[in-house]
């Protein structure tokens, strides 16, 4: 952190938070025994942000026409694809999954999607992006950042999942009159 010009007090007051931290969790009226843990933030600390932020800071795109978006504790990879082109994509992927190992970072293949987004007529088909030797699940529709996002780029998705949701919200209304 000091090389990111952090003063070496904020640094210090960090590390003692994160470092050698008693926790314990309540259930009820039930205690669990207390634990010391040195790893993470706990979750809903003010710092969790703070925390995420530095310890992805250099997780950026190799390539200009990738952007890497981090928000809380997801990371999503951005690529443009040119003239059927898709080795920057596919590179970036490789070395994201290669940061995540190298910063201890557990990356979730099963929460992992592939969207491809091309609206030329009988678009050549992309063999699936995969992460070590497993299928990454390619959908057409995804939520990112609360927002349904579809390979269309229409709002239709998002538009329907929000009417069923406010369908429900609703209904409850109603049944509490």
């Amino acid at each position: 952190m000091g090389q990111l010009g952090i003063k070496t007090t904020l640094c210090n007051l960090l590390l003692d938070f994160l470092s050698e931290r008693l926790q314990s969790v309540l259930a009820g009226s039930n205690i669990s025994k207390t634990v010391m843990l040195s790893t993470g933030a706990p979750q809903g600390c003010m710092l969790s942000p703070l925390h995420f932020t530095l310890l992805t800071q250099d997780c950026v795109p190799s390539y200009n026409t990738n952007h890497i978006i981090k928000f809380v504790d997801n990371t999503t990879v951005v690529g443009l694809i040119t003239n059927n082109n898709k080795v920057a994509c596919r590179c970036e992927v490789s070395q994201l999954v290669q940061w995540c190992k190298d910063n201890n970072f557990f990356l979730n293949i099963e929460k992992t999607k592939e969207m491809v987004i091309d609206f030329r007529r009988g678009p050549p088909l992309y063999p699936p992006l995969t992460i070590n030797s497993a299928a990454v699940e390619r959908v057409s529709s995804t939520m990112f950042l609360g927002v349904h996002i579809s390979e269309d780029l229409t709002w239709t998705t998002n538009t329907t999942q929000l009417d069923r949701k406010s369908q429900t919200w609703l209904y409850f209304l109603h049944k509490l009159k």
